[in-house]
């Protein structure tokens, strides 16, 4: 039989270093942050979303407008030739939550898609200097979820949680 002694001492000091990591979570929210940052680049690496399917392939009419302007994008969807929206993902902790995303005008749409016009229209001028109006976006675009948390990202915070909650009580890992 084995026998464990803890002093008052030694718990309580346990016990307070848990309250004090309790009272501002900003390093447990900056490690999740990094996690989830790493997290939605890999999903760009993937071409898919945070449970792992993939993204809804670009059009025929986006791969035409690539072709007639000699841009050369990335191999999967949301990467275009300068890769700013994968390239843009960064997290701001705060003392109780995190959040993560990117600063780019066209990133929600991205993630949730669009329809035809959704945004209204806008004016162009053609090459014999009429006047012309085209929907914003000129097609619908599919939702390509990046942002969220999968499965298995969720049993990566919580590892993250038990961790950093073991290592303010004190724990040996």
């Amino acid at each position: 039989m084995y026998r464990v002694t803890v002093t008052t001492n030694e718990l309580s000091a346990a016990l307070a270093r848990v309250q004090a990591a309790l009272t501002d979570t900003r390093p447990l929210m900056q490690d999740i942050g990094e996690f989830m940052q790493r997290s939605t680049q890999a999903n760009f690496a993937a071409g898919t979303d945070p449970q792992g399917q993939p993204w809804a392939p670009r059009s025929p009419v986006t791969l035409a407008r690539y072709e007639k302007s000699k841009d050369r994008p990335g191999p999967r969807p949301l990467t275009g030739p300068s890769k700013a929206l994968s390239t843009t993902i960064s997290y701001e902790a705060e003392a109780d939550e995190v959040s993560w995303g990117s600063n780019m005008i066209y990133a929600a749409v991205m993630q949730f898609g669009a329809q035809q016009g959704e945004f209204g229209a806008r004016m162009g001028i053609n090459k014999k200097g009429r006047r012309y109006f085209f929907p914003i976006p000129w097609g619908p675009i599919p939702a390509r979820p990046y942002l969220g948390i999968g499965t298995a990202d969720q049993q990566a915070i919580g590892e993250i949680i038990a961790e950093y909650f073991g290592e303010a009580a004190g724990a040996k890992g």
